[in-house]
């Protein structure tokens, strides 16, 4: 009985996507999806997630990645999340939010400031995560619980806190340095786990250190292709 509710729920959330790869698997009953998503291969998500794009918005969810209860993807423009990559509960990714700086106008009433997100490839992003326009998180990264991201994160780079600020690299500098001496036994003792997609994960790992921020050079693009770098330009704006 359970085997046919869950192969119900496949094809009945499938048709929401204007493409879901082979293997996606959907663990809920409640998911909506509103406008332009795609899913790669083998895509997991849990129960009352919302993904919802505005005019000629897109979301495109990388392969084998994994969502969790209650997150919430809003683009106006253009959202990229790479593959391997995973969402904890109840984490925000909006690439359009409201101008209140420089005007004193009600926020209802000014226009929305919408800039592409572009999070890489095996990117970890733990619960209760606010990830706002224009941001680029490189492959690697974590970002920790409870943290308004509204800057780059470079490549194997730790982030929290609100606002988020760079804590740590995950393999260089003193606190990686003190993390493996303290919890380094546990990969000798239990090694790393088997998998299939070993070669592919070893290429990322191989672009992360080499500092390489591909999803800031991605990022760039899609600004680029949407004119949004030369309107900043034009106002003056780094």
């Amino acid at each position: 009985m359970r085997n046919l509710v869950r192969r119900y729920r496949t094809w009945k959330h499938r048709r929401k996507f204007v493409t879901a790869g082979q293997g996606c698997r959907f663990h809920g009953k409640n998911l909506l999806i509103d406008g332009h998503v795609e899913l790669g291969e083998r895509v997991k998500i849990r129960d009352n997630v919302i993904m919802r794009t505005h005019k000629d918005g897109r979301i495109y969810i990388g392969d084998r990645t994994g969502i969790s209860f209650y997150c919430l993807f809003e683009a106006t423009t253009t959202i990229v999340v790479g593959k391997y990559t995973g969402f904890a509960e109840f984490s925000v990714v909006r690439d359009t939010n409201h101008l209140v700086y420089g005007t004193a106008e009600h926020w209802r009433l000014t226009p929305h400031i919408a800039e592409p997100i572009v999070i890489g490839h095996c990117v970890m992003i733990a619960s209760r995560c606010y990830i706002g326009p224009g941001v680029a998180i490189g492959d690697g990264a974590v970002i920790a619980p409870n943290s308004l991201v509204m800057k780059d994160v470079g490549p194997l780079e730790v982030w929290g806190g609100n606002p988020a600020r760079k804590m740590g690299h995950r393999v260089k500098g003193p606190i990686a340095a003190a993390m493996q001496r303290k919890y380094g036994g546990l990969i000798e003792t239990f090694g790393i786990k088997e998998t299939p997609y070993r070669d592919e994960l070893q290429a990322i790992q191989e672009a992360a250190l080499s500092g390489m921020n591909r999803a800031a050079e991605e990022r760039d693009r899609l600004m680029a292709s949407l004119g949004i770098q030369e309107r900043m330009a034009q106002n003056g704006i780094d």
